[in-house]
């Protein structure tokens, strides 16, 4: 079975710093996409960012870019999210997903309803 475990999350002030991790299993990394996502309350989840295991490239939404930085770790399977200069508005439930990176996967990737394995959320909360 595939799992994604993510975790990393925690309450911090605006302006802090939060690193996520998300490990993956059952599945082959190299041949997988990894994308962060995040649902605030009363919103839809939306994309934050995407990572690809077969070349290692790295892609960011609008509010994440210049902020936030996705890497990989094939080693150990896992996905990293540094985040920084957090804000209120970042507050929210972080999921990682994968889906396999075949053609298209990038756009794909942007979009939770192409994704094909969902971990559990770890919480963000970001609050003076």
């Amino acid at each position: 079975d595939v799992q994604l475990q993510a975790s990393g999350g925690g309450l911090v002030r605006p302006g802090g710093f939060l690193k996520l991790s998300c490990t993956a299993s059952g599945l082959a990394f190299n041949d997988h996409a990894i994308g962060w996502f995040r649902q605030a309350p009363g919103k839809e989840r939306e994309a934050v960012s995407c990572f690809g295991g077969t070349d290692s490239s790295t892609y960011y939404s609008d509010s994440a870019r210049g902020r936030f930085t996705i890497s990989g770790d094939t080693n150990e399977n896992t996905v990293y999210l540094q985040m920084r200069f957090l804000r209120p508005d970042d507050t929210g439930v972080y999921y990682c997903g994968a889906l396999p990176q075949k053609r298209g996967w990038l756009r794909r990737c942007f979009n939770r309803d192409e994704i094909n394995y969902w971990g559990e959320g770890t919480l963000v909360t970001v609050s003076s």
